[in-house]
């Protein structure tokens, strides 16, 4: 199922310019660069909670080196589909769990919480996790790995911080 549900995302959609809009889109979510720099952002704006956007962004960077460490523990390869090469680079061939996705749905929890609009951060998280499908570098199940284990991160992050 997990191949049928990548072959449907790499045939439906797909033209050079919408092809070339993603790739550059999903660059964004390399090594979670967009959450790290919106948590330091919002780090340097707003003095008072400083210490939870540390937090926070330090979320983010924890979820992308535990990404990094089930990645070469597991050992998944990428994709390989028949007449449907990849669409981006990658910087390793390993898949399980997506680095996007779980950073990325560790910002957005974890940003949601400290202060930022909810709707607007998953709406970016799930965008930057399904590019990854859409070019062909990730299987659905990585991307919803990925996105599992940054909300679980994000959820430790809570459980520290407290309500709002």
């Amino acid at each position: 199922m997990d191949e049928q549900l990548l072959r449907v995302a790499r045939t439906r959609g797909h033209g050079p310019a919408s092809e070339r809009a993603v790739a550059r889109f999903s660059r964004l979510g390399e090594h979670g660069a967009v959450w790290l720099a919106i948590g330091l952002l919002s780090a340097a704006a707003d003095r008072k909670r400083r210490p939870t956007w540390r937090r926070a962004t330090a979320n983010v960077a924890r979820a992308y080196l535990l990404n990094t460490l089930l990645k070469l523990l597991i050992r998944r390869p990428r994709p390989l589909l028949d007449g449907l090469p990849a669409l981006a680079g990658t910087p390793t061939g390993l898949s399980f769990p997506s680095a996007h996705a779980a950073t990325s749905f560790a910002g957005a929890r974890s940003y949601s919480r400290a202060g930022l609009r909810a709707r607007p951060l998953y709406l970016l998280a799930a965008s930057l996790s399904a590019s990854r499908v859409y070019l062909g570098v990730h299987y659905p199940s990585d991307v919803l790995g990925g996105a599992l284990l940054g909300a679980a991160l994000g959820r430790r992050v809570e459980r520290r911080q407290g309500p709002r």
